[in-house]
């Protein structure tokens, strides 16, 4: 070594980030009040309330994503034909290439149907699974929200068996109750998500997706990813499991063990808006649903418009093309996922409940933990009380526990509880600073410093609903 490069040689406390700014935009002035009477208008929920009053918006990671220069160079060049656009045949070969299947071609093995979001890629999916049929169960190691809503809406039910045996994959799939399911239930498909995001974001092991391939192959079932976060997902296989593979090695690997993936390009697409279902030719699927693929091409045509765009802009398909390339670098997942960490340390220093390890688009915080010693309860939702009071300083975050993930039964007046109860902090890609993140965190401490005077929140339109988290109004009371 150099002596001069001998004499840099030391381990940072902070790292640069992968990027630099480009282009910036400047938040909304306004006011304390002005923030209360939006919120009280929105009626308390995070969903309805106007982002521009926030300052950390951090209610999704989905189509939040600023875009490099490069992808927005390459929207300049989207084609807005209504047939076979341009970017179609370009947008193929970059799955080709980051995902390792065949698409193009005569002997392509795979097919592959666009949508301007997942939910409507998973929505056709299951429409098909569920038509004609009754009593069956998509197994899953944790159905997201939306998700689970498209699966049940179509007769079907959606079971999570999430595994917590590996403290470094807390998203994996509990494979002895996959077994059991598998041998006693009308399973069509297996159902995968990765990284976790009902689990705080897990990831999923390299052993546990080979896990479920052999299961289902042993039962000739189907095997799906949820592949909404695959990148990030791939990072932790990398840092835990795979440290020699390169992390578009260990992608092609995941994907050679799947028969199909429905994928929101607005996560790890790096994209604003987008979504795909590809479906492997030729497997087990194609025994209990021979027209399948004729039938989610009529579903698309019919309710997104032309397979060349499927509900997506020019723009939107080159933006995905720049950000499929991107996405499986080393130094951007790198600086993604570190910086999430850096937050989520930060947050546990502060002495803030968060769910560790740390996942890799989010923090979750641990509501029940977040009150413990105050009389606050799980029915009294004070995952919902702590987004409400925090919109005051700027930040939105999400609830995802009692109220989200809960339902309630009109007829008894019964809420049922799921097993978790979590806050989730969701960081959009290439976007925030990490003052800003911090700024969150202390906004966030001082509500816990304080939480014995935090009010419930009283629901009063919509818990009864189906994805009653999106649609309800609440009023913060004290007892």
């Amino acid at each position: 070594m150099n002596k001069f490069t001998q004499l840099t040689e030391f381990t940072p406390k902070h790292q640069h980030r992968a990027y630099v700014n480009s282009a910036v935009r400047f938040h909304t002035p306004c006011t304390k009040e002005d923030r209360l009477a939006a919120a009280i208008k929105a009626g308390w929920n995070v969903f309805q309330f106007p982002s521009k009053f926030t300052v950390g918006d951090f209610l999704s990671d989905s189509g939040t994503t600023t875009p490099t220069i490069e992808q927005l160079a390459a929207s300049l060049l989207g084609d807005e034909a209504y047939g076979t656009n341009w970017g179609y045949e370009q947008l193929l070969e970059q799955f080709e290439k980051t995902f390792g299947i065949t698409l193009l071609g005569d002997d392509a093995e795979w097919e592959i149907f666009l949508f301007h979001q997942c939910r409507a890629a998973e929505h056709a999916l299951f429409t098909q699974i569920g038509r004609g049929k009754k009593g069956l169960i998509i197994p899953s190691n944790g159905h997201f929200d939306t998700t689970h809503a498209n699966i049940e809406m179509n007769g079907i039910e959606a079971l999570d068996i999430v595994s917590v045996n590996d403290h470094f994959f807390l998203g994996n799939i509990d494979t002895t109750k996959l077994f059991r399911t598998l041998n006693t239930e009308n399973v069509p498909l297996v159902y995968c998500t990765v990284t976790n995001n009902t689990m705080a974001g897990q990831p999923v092991s390299l052993e546990n997706i080979a896990d479920i391939r052999r299961w289902c192959d042993k039962f000739k079932k189907p095997f799906f990813l949820d592949a909404c976060r695959f990148a990030e997902n791939a990072w932790f296989i990398k840092e835990n499991e795979r440290q020699r593979s390169t992390i578009p090695e260990i992608v092609h690997e995941m994907f050679s063990l799947c028969d199909g993936f429905t994928i929101s390009l607005k996560k790890d697409g790096l994209a604003n808006m987008g979504g795909a279902l590809c479906v492997k030719k030729g497997t087990v699927l194609f025994e209990e649903y021979p027209d399948i693929l004729d039938n989610l091409r009529d579903h698309q045509i019919c309710t997104e418009a032309h397979p060349t765009y499927g509900g997506m802009s020019g723009r939107d398909i080159m933006i995905v093309v720049e950000g499929l390339k991107t996405v499986v670098t080393q130094e951007y997942l790198d600086s993604r996922i570190l910086q999430v960490r850096a937050f989520g340390d930060y947050l546990d220093e502060l002495g803030i409940p968060v769910v560790k390890p740390f996942g890799g688009h989010a923090v979750y915080l641990d509501v029940d933990k977040f009150y413990e010693g105050t009389l606050m309860r799980r029915e009294d939702f004070g995952g919902i009380s702590l987004t409400a009071l925090l919109l005051l300083n700027g930040p939105r975050l999400c609830e995802l526990g009692a109220f989200a993930f809960g339902t309630y039964d009109p007829k008894t007046g019964k809420e049922t509880f799921p097993p978790f109860n979590y806050v989730r902090i969701a960081i959009p890609r290439n976007k925030y600073e990490i003052e800003d993140l911090f700024y969150a965190a202390d906004c966030i401490k001082n509500l816990h410093n304080k939480r014995d005077f935090i009010p419930r929140a009283v629901c009063t339109h919509g818990k009864e609903k189906t994805l009653r988290h999106f649609k309800a109004r609440f009023e913060l009371q004290y007892k």
